[in-house]
């Protein structure tokens, strides 16, 4: 199982889409606080759908919270558009951690001093960003392709 870890989320919409893809592939969701939305909101129901209830989810008061039961290592990926380390040249294994950052922000920059590796999916240079469960979907899915054998998707 991969473990997508979404640190600071704004976009409750984004968060329940993710949530789906998660419960969709076995995945474990973290979502790492603060947020500024509930995740009983309305937005996140819906694009959650009844899938909401079979997420494995754990939410965390705070990244050092997280961190302390989740040290970083090697099998951390964090997704920024900081580096030029394509997220397809990275070879993904059962229970490696993703991060994502927030929508507005991104991940916090003392994470790219750790030994984590990060990751970038390549775009053209004049615009910022992806959607954010984009992202992760797109991650995500290669890491299962990479791993297809090891997982019961049934």
């Amino acid at each position: 199982m991969f473990n997508i870890v979404l640190v600071s989320p704004k976009i409750p919409q984004n968060t329940g889409t993710i949530g789906r893809t998660c419960v969709s592939l076995g995945a474990k969701l973290h979502i790492v606080k603060p947020i500024p939305f509930s995740l009983d909101e309305k937005a996140v129901r819906r694009a959650g759908l009844d899938y909401w209830q079979d997420l494995d989810l754990t939410v965390w008061e705070s990244l050092e919270e997280f961190l302390k039961v989740n040290p970083i290592n090697e099998r951390h990926f964090f997704a920024t558009t900081k580096t030029k380390h394509e997220y397809f040249n990275v070879e993904y294994e059962k229970d490696d951690f993703i991060y994502f950052g927030s929508e507005d922000t991104g991940l916090p920059e003392s994470l790219f001093q750790t030994e984590g590796v990060m990751i970038n999916i390549p775009m053209k240079t004049q615009y910022r960003s992806l959607n954010q469960s984009n992202a992760v979907s797109i991650i995500i899915y290669e890491a299962l392709r990479q791993n297809y054998s090891n997982f019961n998707l049934s």
